[in-house]
């Protein structure tokens, strides 16, 4: 085999790993931004005892149910409704200050609410040992 053809062999290897690690990367941020829309869904009907127990273990370790019910409450009433909400951001990560190494998506939204026109909603999501998507975090700014 000629020397030009080994270099057009390795360079499709390498382009085809490329892809794969783009689209695996690709389908990792698709499936965490949907579980972090269908959570933000329970949110905002209210129903924050659900959205506890379908939080990560990490989370519901993190705040109590009573706790989790009194600040979502508190933070979320006051805004009204949500009006619309946007991606701004997401990024797929293996570490974040203050919790365990894993895989995290920090997903950002720009989100209107009936009594706050601007915010930035930041919900993370991580990838448990079932292979299963649940938000580990969530605030808004």
């Amino acid at each position: 085999m000629n020397r030009s053809l080994q270099l057009s062999i390795i360079c499709v290897f390498g382009l085809l790993y490329t892809i794969s690690a783009v689209f695996s990367e690709d389908t990792k941020e698709l499936s965490a931004i949907k579980a972090a829309q269908e959570w933000l869904a329970i949110v905002d009907a209210e129903n924050y005892a659900e959205s506890w127990e379908t939080a990560a273990d990490y989370f519901k370790n993190s705040i109590t149910l009573q706790q989790w019910e009194q600040t979502i409450s508190a933070a979320r009433k006051p805004l009204g409704k949500v009006l619309y909400r946007k991606l701004k951001s997401k990024q797929l990560v293996t570490e974040l200050p203050g919790v365990p190494d894993g895989e995290y998506v920090v997903i950002q939204y720009e989100t209107s609410f009936e009594n706050k026109k601007t915010a930035v909603e930041t919900i993370t999501p991580m990838l448990g040992k079932d292979g299963k998507w649940k938000v580990s975090g969530y605030y808004i700014r």
